[in-house]
């Protein structure tokens, strides 16, 4: 009843509500212990009287005093005490669209090549969890770079506490047989990015994720730093669908190369549906009792120990997932029951232009050209060394749709409206007549115009 009276602000009509109430009671009261007692004379009922007009004043005066701050503010103190003001924020965060800073907790070394980078956000808030198998993109301020450098790293980890987020990144040396510096952005953060440093990174994203949900068996397969994504995929498998069949095939050159090998026993001991295969081309000999077989991961391999229908997510090197992808099609294993992801950076730009219906021009130095952006109504000069188009657009702060970054998902085609580009390398997607995947594109001509 005083939480309903509480609700009242006009301290009148919280007076009279009051006093019908206190009258009401005082009434009914009277009248059930004049029937149940059987008293009968007048001055019976003058007194039940009074007790109602009483009662009224009475009702009437507690309504009209009644301050009921005390209780509202009890409410806000246990409200407060199961959402704090940071817990709010928290939450307020967890749907980030832009760049948020997010500071290095731990750096570990977990192979030759390979080291891991734990991510908190320095805003303290909550960060959303993912899809295993999705990537982090990160922007780094490096040295002698004329703007930032953009780069994206699949998330290695899977917590259900969702505290951190885990890079780990390959050091890519001087590619062979290509004029080349190692790769900027990967040397960067071996050498120079340590323990308290600030990056900004974006939500995840990426089109190849495991529906964790489902219960048809997958294979992961994987080679060298294509682990990353794979060791997501089983561990969130592990603790949400544990009665998933998982078969895990990794191959790498020994136990120098061999990242994770601890960890991923730790998730198959805890998963009795967890199989795993480590494939080594060259094993030394104190690397006797860490891996299965000699030689490479293939098909033949996969098939000689998978017997069921499954789905296959494949993770590596180009020429490792060539094989593959070559591989099962020719064994009948349908394009629906592949997905793939292929860790490489194109390093060269090729002289094949973008198939397109715009209007050729003549071909010049790509320092002079410009980018219009048709539909935000922008130009903006070329930055000859901007790696791709879409490198380009975001350091102006434009965002176009992007995942994979390497002409293999298709996600950042758009319509070439004006002009020709030229691809640093033949994209793996299909693109439409017209279109073109501004992530490995370069402008070819003065102008460049996309539908963006």
């Amino acid at each position: 009843m005083l939480d309903e009276l509480t609700e009242i602000e006009n301290p009148f009509l919280r007076s009279m509500t009051a006093a019908i109430v206190a009258a009401s009671i005082a009434t009914f009261g009277s009248g059930m212990v004049i029937a149940l007692v059987n008293i009968k004379g007048e001055s019976v009922y003058k007194t039940a009287l009074c007790t109602s007009l009483l009662a009224t004043v009475g009702g009437a005066i507690f309504g009209f005093v009644y301050d009921d701050k005390k209780g509202k503010q009890g409410q806000t103190l246990t409200n407060v005490t199961i959402t704090p003001p940071q817990k709010t924020q928290e939450i307020d965060r967890r749907g980030w669209q832009d760049w948020r800073n997010f500071v290095v907790e731990r750096k570990v070394e977990e192979s030759q090549e390979i080291t891991s980078f734990y991510l908190q956000p320095e805003d303290k808030g909550e960060i959303p969890n993912f899809q295993p198998g999705q990537f982090l993109t990160i922007k780094l301020d490096i040295p002698q770079q004329s703007r930032p450098t953009i780069r994206t790293y699949s998330l290695s980890d899977y917590s259900s506490s969702g505290q951190y987020y885990r890079l780990s990144i390959k050091r890519e040396p001087t590619p062979k047989g290509l004029e080349v510096p190692p790769g900027v952005a990967s040397n960067f953060m071996h050498d120079r990015i340590q323990q308290g440093s600030i990056i900004p990174a974006k939500p995840p994203s990426g089109k190849f994720a495991l529906e964790v949900q489902q219960s048809i068996p997958i294979v992961l397969v994987s080679n060298g730093v294509g682990i990353t994504p794979m060791l997501a995929m089983a561990k969130a498998t592990t603790l949400l669908n544990p009665q998933r069949q998982i078969w895990f095939f990794h191959g790498a050159r020994d136990g120098s190369f061999h990242a994770f090998y601890d960890e991923m026993q730790a998730i198959a001991q805890q998963n009795p549906n967890l199989t795993l295969h480590y494939a080594y081309s060259k094993p030394r000999p104190e690397d006797e009792g860490h891996y299965h077989s000699t030689g490479y991961v293939d098909v033949a391999l996969i098939q000689s120990l998978v017997k069921l229908e499954t789905e296959y997510f494949l993770c590596g090197s180009p020429p490792f997932m060539d094989s593959l992808r070559a591989g099962l099609k020719q064994a009948g294993v349908p394009d629906s029951r592949v997905f793939f992801e292929m860790f490489t950076k194109a390093s060269k730009a090729t002289a094949e232009p973008a198939p397109a219906s715009a209007p050729s021009q003549a071909t010049v130095n790509t320092q002079e050209s410009e980018i219009v952006l048709s539909e935000s109504q922008k130009t903006f000069p070329w930055q000859a060394d901007a790696d791709s188009l879409l490198e380009f657009l975001e350091a102006q702060d434009i965002n176009p749709n992007y995942s994979c970054r390497q002409g293999i998902c298709g996600t950042c085609e758009c319509r070439l409206l004006e002009g020709e580009v030229e691809y640093q390398q033949p994209p793996t997607a299909s693109v439409a007549e017209g279109s073109v995947l501004i992530c490995i594109a370069k402008p070819k001509t003065a102008k460049v115009v996309l539908a963006l």
